[in-house]
Parts: C-alpha cells; structure tokens; sequence
C-alpha cells in the first residue's frame, strides 16, 4: 500500500509538469486534447520576444545577486553556528530560519509595507534582491551547516599551528574544504531565486522578472502555448542545476569521507 501510495503521489505531482512539453510541440493555441500536430514556433516566437528577453536577463541580475549575498552571510552564519558557542545562539539562528515556515504571502506583505512605508524606498529590481536574499540565507544556511560539520576542525588547528593567521587559515584550509557546499548552496539559491513569484510580484516595479511577466502573458489566451513553451525550458534548466547541486554536495561528503544519508533530490 506504500508503494502505491507514493507512485500515486509521484503521478499527482509531476503528470502536470510533464504536461508542459507536450503542449510546448502542439500547432494550437487550445491547450486541450486531441493534439493538433507537432510544431516548434512557440519556441521561435521566444527568441523574437523583446520584451521576454529583458524580464529574463532582469531575473538572472536578481537570482546572481541574491545568490552571492545569501551565501555569503550563509557561509557566515554557518560557520558561527557549527564552531562557536555564544549567549542568545538557539534564537539568533532561530530567527534566521524562520523565513522557512512563513507565508510567503505574509513575507511580501510585510516587506513591501517596510520598504514603501517605513523607508520610503521605491519598488526596484533591488527590493526584490533584498527580499530573495532574506528567503534563500536560510537554505544557504541549511546546505553549509552540513559542511561546516563535517569538517575536522583539527585542520583549521594544526594550520594555526605552524603559523597561518586565521584569515589565511580560512582562505586556504577551509574554504577549499567547504567549496563543494558552496557551489550547491549557490545553484540552489539561484534557482529558488529564479522561479519565485509571490514576493517578486509584490515588490517588482517597472521592470518585471521572469515569473512576473509569465504570469501576465496567462492574460491573453493565444500567448498560452509561448508560456508553455518557455516552461519546458525553465524546467529542464531547474532540473539541471539541482543535478549540479545534489552531485557538488555528495562530491564534498565523499571528500570528508562521511556516508551520505540522503540530499535534497
């Protein structure tokens, strides 16, 4: 009953998923069965598109961005979290990772009240990086505390000990060690980034990101097999780049010598 249960649960999830290239290669612009034939204009009418182009190029500046940023207060605040000991420690972290739990509605809400409120700020490109940022540390977090732990710190010692400063301590003992963490917390970063929605529709000004500007193309019923098409595209891009993760991941654990116990695939 267990095994028929998750293959149903894999069929629920997925079946739609699997949808969109089916839909991306048929001649209609009805997005209902029988197919019409196979064709692959949609996917020429992408290349062609000013307007797609630039949302695209506007959500790799923000998922690059927020990326780097995230991973670097992540490797940071991992780093704290797996080596020392300070008052205040289990809420400070606490309070990191509490983006996690919440609503991503409730997050948007709150931070666009902040920025145009608060701050006076106005609705750019840069709100939505300080937003994705605040989202993604904790999954950055997540990813490096794994590989903060299965570091020997006897290493970073020993280093000490025959005269590194910790500044090159870290440079050239630990962050080799831990690059392998690194690279996977920013492949998964920059995909969270690059498919989020929500807060990118709240905090978006004028210049939409990807998701955004699929979303108001769901508008006009004859774009429908553009969007579908572009989907096919973001999902095979999606799936690589968790490959790349999951394989950089297990990689640093072969590395330190530590069985794996299952990722995030």
């Amino acid at each position: 009953m267990l095994r028929i249960y998750v293959l149903a649960f894999l069929v629920f999830l997925y079946a739609p998923i699997l949808l969109l290239p089916v839909f991306a290669f048929n001649d209609s612009t009805v997005i209902a069965f029988p197919l019409n034939g196979f064709t692959t204009k949609w996917f020429d009418e992408l290349w062609s598109n000013a307007e797609l182009h630039a949302a695209l190029l506007n959500s790799l500046f923000v998922a690059t961005v927020s990326a780097v940023l995230s991973v670097v207060l992540g490797l940071a605040a991992a780093r704290a979290n797996v080596r020392y000991r300070f008052p205040g420690k289990a809420a400070a972290m606490g309070l990191i990772m509490l983006p996690l739990v919440l609503p991503e509605i409730i997050v948007a809400v709150s931070l666009l009240v902040v920025a145009v409120k608060v701050f006076g700020l106005g609705l750019s490109l840069w709100t939505v990086v300080a937003a994705h940022v605040l989202i993604c540390t904790p999954f950055a977090i997540a990813i490096l505390n794994a590989s903060f732990q299965s570091l020997d710190p006897s290493l970073e010692e020993a280093a000490v000990d025959l005269g590194c400063t910790r500044p090159e301590t870290f440079r050239l003992i630990t962050l080799p060690l831990v690059m392998p963490g690194i690279v996977a917390a920013l492949l998964i970063c920059f995909t969270i980034s690059l498919d989020e929605f929500i807060i990118a529709f709240f905090l978006t000004g004028s210049d939409p990101t990807l998701p955004v500007y699929i979303w108001s193309l769901l508008r006009f019923p004859r774009l429908i097999p553009v969007v579908m098409a572009l989907g096919t595209i973001l999902m095979l891009v999606s799936i690589t780049i968790l490959i790349l993760a999951e394989w950089n991941r297990r990689r640093g654990l072969a590395r330190a010598g530590i069985k794996d116990k299952g990722g995030f695939l």
